[in-house]
């Protein structure tokens, strides 16, 4: 399995902000998954940012996003997913809100998405320490019945 961890920050990606989430994101995957390979990159929170990273990490099974998924002008990543997949997966967002409103009521102001493009699986995250171990931690449960269905190996 193959991951590439995006953290979506003006801040981090100009060097201000030490970047804790996607750090913790690969922590936990590699715990889960000890063969995985797992990348990782930092970048501002645009559009064509975004997408250009989407882009050099499309051979991954799996782009996990981390930050810009509230309220603020700035929070783009969900319009981005939705409009760079082939494919929505709102499930997977709407378990992710539901299972961090259960510990943070705020989740619910969360725009996270999630989908397809081609045979890779995007999943956006918030941009919390906290809510990305919480996140990560429910999808890892999914993740290779995920691919082996995207791959059409079935059940």
């Amino acid at each position: 399995m193959t991951v590439s961890v995006i953290t979506i920050s003006d801040r981090a990606s100009r060097g201000e902000y030490e970047d804790r989430s996607g750090p913790e994101i690969v922590s936990i995957l590699c715990q889960a998954f000890p063969a995985a390979e797992v990348r990782t990159e930092v970048v501002p929170d645009e559009a064509e940012a975004i997408v250009a990273a989407f882009k050099r990490n499309r051979h991954s099974d799996f782009i996990l996003t981390t930050g810009g998924t509230g309220i603020s002008a700035r929070d783009v990543t969900p319009e981005t997913t939705r409009g760079y997949c082939d494919r929505e997966l709102p499930g997977i967002a709407e378990v992710l809100r539901t299972e961090s409103y259960r510990e943070t009521p705020t989740a619910v102001l969360s725009r996270g998405s999630a989908g397809i493009k081609g045979s890779t699986i995007i999943v956006n995250f918030p941009g919390s320490v906290k809510a990305v171990r919480l996140c990560t931690r429910v999808l890892i449960p999914v993740m290779e019945h995920a691919l082996s269905m995207l791959r059409g190996e079935g059940h």
